[in-house]
């Protein structure tokens, strides 16, 4: 197998785990004929039933929102739906132009999103109660790579190395690579479940000063996820972050951007948010604030926040020191939060609880899930443990030795 032929196989049996006789439904650019073929041969090989590609296309997309507000149609929702409803896993290939939808108005591409998820609860729900398996890759496309890469002679064979080297594909087994990689996370996902912490304060010299309660019960999960019936996969290829929820209304002080955010083809650059009792109630950008307030304006939980995650500044991706403009990769390079929904597995018996019942517990129920990078080479995180005591989690933007060493006995 050549470098191209192993990701497409890591994302089929690691970032998926096809199936024998499972449908693989492939979201794409149309750019990306050539690698969705590899993935597709490597579904086929592993027992699939059948590949669903839908592809799109940026130009066209373009047009369409320029030319009225453009909403779903019921045959897109009834898709989704019927094809969960079969057991079908989903893969989203990522890497259209960053700049693809500038000037368009944000507001009919929130709609659209917001539209669209409110008609494919029974493909949402599969999974967000991890009945069917999910992964978000990137394959580098011309505009993408010429925004990563401006003054690059080959802008795509550069992204391509990146794209690989951040995937842990070389010339090794890809595959084992990624098992290595999950039991990295599992030492501090056990040490951050049992510290039993009440709260996390988030500073450093951009401006964050940021306490966030963590609600009864948390969980913290990292690197990949057990479905229902006992599958594991890896939902982003690649991945750096230990993740969970905050409380709803426990979120207070200001949070600054560390890298701009890439939402909908549009950019939103230094920005910051102010919550009260969890509610961002002030904001602000040097560029794009009208796409951020397409966000907050999604409904009343895209002002909360829905996940914290931590990234040490050193990751892989970060070592590179190279702004992506696709938030898969810029995520895994920096600690972040995310606007919007919680995931239900963040939380002790989240799996089996109703939305209305997972509000009670403190858990953020929204149509968006955005996720901003706020991780900086200063950025100090400490945290408040039930029992009173503090223990530094982060300190230049690294964790620390205190944390690693912590004696859970």
């Amino acid at each position: 197998m050549n470098l191209k032929e192993k990701y497409a196989d890591l994302i089929v049996r690691s970032g998926l785990n096809v199936q024998k006789d499972q449908i693989v439904v492939i979201r794409a650019s149309v750019e990306m004929n050539e690698f969705v073929r590899l993935v597709a041969k490597a579904c086929f090989e592993v027992g699939a039933k059948d590949v669903v590609v839908r592809y799109s296309d940026d130009a066209i997309n373009r047009l369409r929102y320029q030319t009225g507000n453009r909403m779903p149609y019921d045959y897109e929702a009834q898709f989704f739906n019927e094809t969960a409803l079969k057991g079908a896993c989903y893969l989203s290939l990522v890497g259209e132009d960053p700049d693809a939808m500038k000037g368009v108005d944000p507001k009919s591409l929130s709609n659209y999103s917001k539209a669209l998820r409110g008609m494919t609860q029974p493909y949402r729900d599969k999974l967000d109660y991890l009945q069917s398996s999910w992964c978000v890759a990137s394959v580098p496309t011309l505009a993408w790579a010429q925004k990563v890469y401006p003054d690059s002679k080959d802008p795509v064979s550069d992204l391509w190395d990146a794209v690989l080297k951040i995937s842990r594909v070389n010339e090794k087994d890809a595959i084992e690579n990624w098992n290595e990689h999950r039991a990295s996370f599992e030492k501090r996902v056990n040490i951050l479940n049992q510290l039993d912490i009440e709260s996390v304060h988030y500073k450093n010299a951009l401006g964050t000063d940021l306490v966030v309660e963590l609600p009864e019960g948390y969980v913290f999960a990292g690197g990949g996820s057990f479905l229902e019936n006992g599958l594991y996969y890896f939902p982003n290829i690649p991945t750096e972050e230990i993740f969970s929820a905050p409380k709803k209304t426990g979120v207070n002080g200001k949070l600054y951007s560390a890298l701009p955010l890439a939402y909908n083809g549009a950019i939103v650059k230094d920005f910051w948010l102010e919550f009260k009792d969890g509610q961002v109630v002030d904001y602000d950008a040097k560029e794009g604030k009208e796409v951020l307030t397409s966000i907050l304006d999604t409904d009343e939980g895209a002002k909360y926040l829905g996940e914290i995650a931590l990234v040490p500044y050193g990751s892989p991706i970060s070592a590179l020191n190279t702004l992506f403009y696709e938030t898969l990769i810029d995520e895994n390079a920096s600690c972040h939060f995310a606007l919007g929904a919680s995931y239900n597995e963040c939380i002790e018996g989240g799996l089996k609880m109703s939305e209305e019942e997972l509000l009670d517990h403190g858990m953020n129920q929204s149509f968006t899930h955005v996720d901003f990078m706020v991780g900086t080479s200063d950025l100090s995180i400490e945290a408040t443990l039930k029992n009173g005591e503090k223990i530094f989690v982060f300190k230049d933007g690294k964790y620390t030795s205190e944390f690693d060493e912590y004696s859970l006995n």
